[in-house]
C-alpha cells in the first residue's frame, strides 16, 4: 500500500516514514510545498492531510488530484505520530470511511 503525507512536522518525517513500514506502507512525506504537488503526488492508495500544518495552496491542488484520481483522503487534525498510527490500522481495517 502506498501513502502520501501533507502537512506535519519536518523533525517528525523519519518518524511518520517507520510507522508506515510498520504498517506495511511505503510513504511519501511533503512537510512543505516545494513546486507543483499534484505532479509528485502520483497515485496512491491513500492521502493523508495533518490540517493544522499544511498550506491551504497544498490542500487544494491535493484535493483536486485526488478527487480526479478517485484517491481517498484522510484530514487528521493533529500532525502526531499517535495520530498518524490510529488512522492507517483504521483504514487497513476498513473500519472508518475516508472521504
Amino acid at each position: 500500500m502506498s501513502v502520501v503525507i501533507l502537512g506535519g512536522n519536518e523533525r517528525m518525517v523519519c518518524k511518520y516514514e517507520s510507522i508506515c513500514r510498520e504498517h506495511g506502507c511505503k510513504a511519501k512525506i511533503f512537510v512543505k510545498e516545494n513546486g507543483a504537488i499534484k505532479k509528485k503526488i502520483g497515485c496512491p492508495d491513500l492521502l493523508i492531510f495533518f490540517t493544522d500544518s499544511v498550506s491551504h495552496k497544498m490542500v487544494l491542488s491535493a484535493s483536486k488530484e485526488a478527487k480526479k484520481n478517485k484517491i481517498p483522503v484522510a484530514k487528521l487534525r493533529s500532525g502526531s505520530a499517535f495520530a498518524l498510527q490510529n488512522a492507517l490500522q483504521q483504514y487497513i481495517k476498513g473500519e472508518i470511511y475516508i472521504d
